[in-house]
């Protein structure tokens, strides 16, 4: 009985959810900077895991882990304090060419985006709809009459017939960054992901031999994977950079010269992610937060839209996190 009434006041000490930033620092993690850090904090209960905390608040087990500077297969102790990241951090998976931490998932099926309806599920974002279905938010947005910066509701049903796809500055994809579903591609194309992990000086060594800020490269790769080459988002992207296949083909026959990318391999999955680094500050005047806003949304987007809030959460994190990296 004593038993049980411990496991029931676990229970319920783990429903409570404190407006307060705290700081959980793992053995030999990277401790994330305050503007990357979570909401809310959940005590662990007795057999709870990263897999049903990360159900529980809509996230990835990837997102969950990357908050708190943890392995993806960390294991719980009971009465240890988890930070659950606000829905503006998770929402970064919604990138264009990229997505923040996941475990492997298959994407939601949209249906096209001159016809058809879309139920929304949950944790979904008006960004990774309007991504899969090549158009953009605003055009969703006007469709049905919703705040683009508004929250979604699970099983609520989304016209995109009136939503026309997106066509911005991408109708040449072999010399513009590629946003829908050019960017998504096909789920059986590379990069592929691999049990490897990188380090900080790694992807630095990469982003300085290729004309990139070593502080962002290696902020983006944190705030993507936690250098870990074996995530898969929940739309696809994948390794370290998170890159989609569609994203990926692109930077291999635009970007990467002579030398090809290897399909399968963290280091080229890091320097896919520095070349389209490069090509985003090179076509933003060099701006470090444009770039950063452009891998995440893609830079067509982000000059006809403007930056979405998530966006704006995004580059946020980007930026405090390169305080981290030795960066401005």
């Amino acid at each position: 009985m004593q038993r049980f009434a411990q496991a029931w006041l676990w229970s319920k000490l783990s429903q409570m959810r404190l407006r307060i930033v705290l700081s959980l620092v793992a053995a030999g993690a990277l401790a994330l900077p305050a503007a990357a850090a979570a909401d809310f904090a959940h005590v662990v209960a007795p057999g709870e895991s990263l897999t049903s905390v990360a159900a529980t608040d809509g996230l990835s087990i990837g997102q969950l882990a990357a908050a708190n500077g943890i392995s993806p297969d960390t294991e719980l102790v009971a009465g240890t304090t988890l930070l659950i990241p606000p829905q503006t951090a998770a929402a970064a998976g919604e990138s264009v060419g990229t997505t923040a931490t996941a475990q492997s998932a298959t994407p939601t099926e949209v249906s096209s985006s001159s016809e058809g309806s879309y139920v929304v599920q949950p944790g979904d974002t008006l960004t990774a709809i309007a991504a899969r279905a090549g158009t953009t938010v605003s055009a969703i947005a006007a469709a049905n009459g919703l705040n683009p910066d508004g929250l979604l509701l699970a099983g609520a049903v989304l016209q995109l017939s009136g939503a026309p796809a997106s066509t911005g500055t991408t109708e040449d994809v072999s010399e513009t960054q590629p946003v829908g579903a050019p960017a998504e591609g096909s789920v059986s194309d590379p990069p592929y992901p691999t049990p490897e992990t990188v380090s900080a000086s790694e992807i630095g060594s990469i982003a300085e031999a290729n004309g990139v800020p070593s502080s962002l490269a290696e902020a983006i790769g944190w705030q993507e994977s936690g250098f870990n080459n074996d995530l898969v988002s929940v739309d696809d992207a994948r390794g370290v950079m998170q890159i989609l296949p569609g994203t990926w083909n692109w930077i291999g026959s635009t970007l990467a010269g002579p030398e090809p990318l290897a399909p399968a391999s963290a280091a080229s999955n890091v320097r896919g992610g520095v070349l389209l680094l490069k090509w985003l500050l090179d076509n933003d005047g060099g701006d470090e937060a444009t770039a950063a806003a452009g891998y995440y949304q893609g830079l067509p987007s982000v000059e006809q839209d403007g930056e979405y809030a998530s966006t704006q959460q995004y580059v946020a994190d980007v930026q405090s996190l390169q305080g981290q990296f030795g960066g401005p």
